[in-house]
């Protein structure tokens, strides 16, 4: 890695932080704009610092980390206008960081999957910026605890039922909960959004909420790859250093992350 850059971009509440990881080979660089997990509550634009690098490297990107309001002080939609706004500022701003704007993928794991999911539906309905493909890891696409893996995942993980549902009330009133920047699986139109990844994990509450999302961009036309994690729980594909079953299953996700760029 040639180098990791911190800075700030404007949001609609003021600036906020990201992380720039920058590739050693000569650009322009494809960009990946990335989202942290928290359950909106929790992280920072440095918190997945060792999968930022592992995805800069592995796929020859600019990976710029962004960070969002977070709740509960910050509750929905705060999150999401600050991702939209960082999508339109890395946009912009591409070609000045060293990258390519017409290779820009968006990413994240988790709660920041989630944000990056609905960027892509909001650049959809704004008709800019043009996003080369979805990298969605471990992604909370709805707010349905109901689910089997809920049932089978509840307790004795990384990431049990009770704490998601805490973080769903941090984040949002049960009003809320139904509408699609907080779910896209309950969107009403899914055509026509970028090419996706998805990744799930065996031993995760939302293993069925990233299958769930994976058919339904599928059926409505979507092109996409679904990678479920066998053996793996929420949280140790993030586990760089220390889980590394979890290289192949990086790999499978930046490879698919490069042919986004080849279009």
């Amino acid at each position: 890695m040639a180098e990791v850059v911190d800075g700030r971009f404007p949001g609609p509440a003021g600036d906020l932080a990201y992380r720039l990881y920058r590739p050693e080979t000569p650009g322009p660089h494809p960009v990946v704009l990335y989202f942290h997990g928290g359950g909106w509550v929790l992280g920072d634009s440095t918190s997945d610092d060792a999968l930022c690098r592992d995805l800069c490297g592995r796929t020859g990107a600019i990976v710029v980390s962004a960070d969002y309001r977070h709740a509960p002080e910050n509750r929905f939609p705060a999150a999401v206008d600050d991702a939209v706004a960082a999508l339109a500022w890395v946009a912009e701003n591409a070609t000045a960081l060293g990258g390519d704007p017409n290779r820009l993928v968006v990413s994240g794991w988790s709660a920041g999957a989630g944000l990056a999911a609905v960027v892509c539906l909001a650049a959809r309905t704004a008709g800019v910026p043009a996003i080369a493909g979805q990298a969605l890891l471990a992604p909370v696409t709805d707010t349905d605890t109901a689910r089997t893996s809920y049932a089978e995942n509840g307790s004795g993980y990384d990431l049990d039922a009770s704490l998601m549902q805490w973080f769903f009330d941090q984040y949002c009133d049960p009003p809320d909960r139904r509408d699609p920047r907080i779910a896209p699986l309950r969107a009403d139109d899914l055509r026509a959004l970028p090419p996706a990844v998805v990744v799930t994990n065996e031993f995760d509450v939302l293993r069925d909420d990233g299958e769930a999302y994976a058919s339904a961009l599928r059926a409505a036309g979507v092109p996409v790859e679904h990678i479920r994690a066998r053996g793996h729980t929420h949280c140790s594909l993030t586990m760089v250093g220390l889980v590394v079953s979890g290289a192949p299953v990086r790999e499978q996700f930046a490879a698919a992350v490069r042919r986004f760029f080849c279009g």
